[in-house]
């Protein structure tokens, strides 16, 4: 069964979701919040699956409550909604954290099937749609400090051959592009993969492409 949190300021939204997932064998909603503060706290106290984060709420936004529960250390994981597929909320959102996003006026089968991914540890973005918006936001980023002379440190236990699919991983190839133009297995392209995401810390291909991002292995096309 899986948990999940609603979070929404619009309580008709709240409602139409909640009978969408409680129609569902596989789901439960265990709690709703009107605002990114009351997320922050449920996600504290009822450890959801995942929590469904709208972005625009009164007082602590989407962006600020999943950076915060993700920074909890809980094993909660977060699925934006947002208005648009390449906007600035998404792309802070996955920065932020997030596992995923998905547009406002997604199907009902598409929503599901997005926290059923989510829950078992996938990401509900396609690896180009992420670069996309790296491409697309990254110049909003500030110039991190004292990186010049100093090898990040999430790279320093990976491998040659884990660098180079990592660098893959952010030029958004998929795990069969990967294998055909490495000349590599794709078992044995799936096996790299979870070792790069398992020595560098990051929870799924999304978090794996921004931090190649953050590490200069991509740059902007």
């Amino acid at each position: 069964m899986t948990t999940v949190l609603i979070a929404d300021d619009q309580p008709l939204q709240r409602f139409g979701f909640r009978m969408l997932l409680e129609s569902q064998d596989d789901m439960t909603v265990v709690g709703e919040a009107a605002n990114g503060s009351e997320a922050a706290r449920s996600a504290a106290e009822l450890h959801p699956d995942v929590v469904l984060m709208d972005v625009r709420m009164p007082g602590l936004d989407g962006i600020e409550a999943t950076r915060r529960i993700i920074a909890s250390g809980g094993r909660s994981r977060i699925l934006i909604l947002t208005t648009f597929d390449l906007d600035e909320y998404a792309y802070a959102g996955l920065r932020a954290g997030a596992s995923g996003f998905l547009v406002k006026d997604a199907q009902p089968e598409e929503l599901l099937s997005g926290i059923r991914a989510v829950a078992t540890g996938d990401a509900v973005v396609a690896p180009s749609l992420t670069r996309r918006l790296l491409d697309a936001y990254v110049h909003h980023l500030p110039a991190p400090e004292d990186t010049q002379d100093s090898p990040d440190a999430r790279l320093a236990a990976l491998t040659e051959r884990e660098s180079e699919i990592l660098r893959a991983l952010g030029l958004g190839w998929t795990n069969t592009e990967i294998a055909e133009r490495l000349h590599l297995a794709e078992s044995t392209v799936k096996t790299h993969v979870g070792r790069v995401l398992a020595k560098t810390g990051s929870r799924d291909r999304v978090q794996a492409v921004i931090l190649a991002y953050d590490t200069k292995l991509v740059t902007p096309s």
